[in-house]
């Protein structure tokens, strides 16, 4: 008899900014591991479309919407969550913005508006499930971080700093709370191709760059974060914390590519 230490049958996950790009593959990857999936945003039209794949790829999904900038909004959102699946396993924090532009350019509206979003939201999120899963007794919480958490990609000086910041979330809480049964981890993207930034990535010079710069000579593709999602979420990562997983194609890794 076989055993699949990364089943996730009958535990609750919680992904905030699911509507789009890899947070919404990462909630289907998990309801298709077996978790009942909460995959919420500020928008109920999206949101609604995110919870009817689920549930026609025969998973479960529960439909609510939420805003990382409203701690009452998290805090509703996690009691709902806990009303209907009687307790939450799984946080993902995938929430989050950017913009470019000249750093001498950026204003303090710009700024706090990044970093609210991307960071202080995480830390709101992250305070308000931890009864829930504490209470779980096997919490998960995985945060979204980015390449420009280790290196700098130009004139995007505000979102690197917010995502340099999830690291040290990531790392301050997972020694933190390690002892209440929560381990918190980091997934790191390299460049995935999604509908948001295909034009982006196919005709521009930034583009061909991150290609070059890519050991693998290619774009992440969605599904292929699921894996490391699914991982960190399930009893095989059960002694990881603190930590930041990198699925890049080798980006990190990489010095001279030619």
């Amino acid at each position: 008899m076989t055993e699949n230490i990364t089943d996730l049958s009958g535990r609750v996950a919680v992904v905030i900014g699911a509507t789009s790009g890899l947070g919404r593959a990462i909630a289907k990857g998990l309801a298709r591991s077996g978790a009942g999936v909460v995959p919420t945003g500020r928008r109920q039209e999206l949101v609604a479309e995110i919870c009817t794949e689920i549930r026609q790829a025969g998973g479960a999904a529960l439909e609510l919407t939420a805003d990382v900038a409203s701690r009452d909004s998290l805090n509703d959102l996690c009691q709902k969550v806990g009303d209907h699946f009687g307790g939450i396993d799984i946080l993902v924090n995938a929430a989050g913005i950017t913009a470019r532009k000249a750093t001498i350019e950026v204003s303090d509206a710009d700024w706090n508006r990044i970093l609210d979003a991307n960071l202080t939201g995480m830390l709101r999120a992250s305070q308000a499930f931890y009864e829930a899963l504490k209470k779980s007794g096997r919490g998960r919480i995985i945060n979204i971080a980015s390449l420009s958490s280790f290196v700098a990609f130009h004139q995007v000086t505000a979102y690197s700093v917010s995502k340099a910041g999830v690291l040290a979330l990531t790392k301050s809480l997972g020694s933190e709370w390690a002892r209440d049964g929560i381990n918190v981890n980091a997934l790191v993207p390299g460049v995935f191709r999604t509908a948001l930034n295909a034009e982006l990535l196919d005709n521009s010079e930034r583009g061909k760059e991150l290609l070059m710069r890519t050991p693998m000579k290619r774009f992440g593709e969605a599904d292929e974060l699921v894996g490391a999602a699914v991982f960190l979420a399930s009893d095989a990562a059960s002694f990881i914390t603190g930590q930041s997983l990198v699925v890049d194609g080798g980006f990190l890794a990489s010095g001279v590519n030619s």
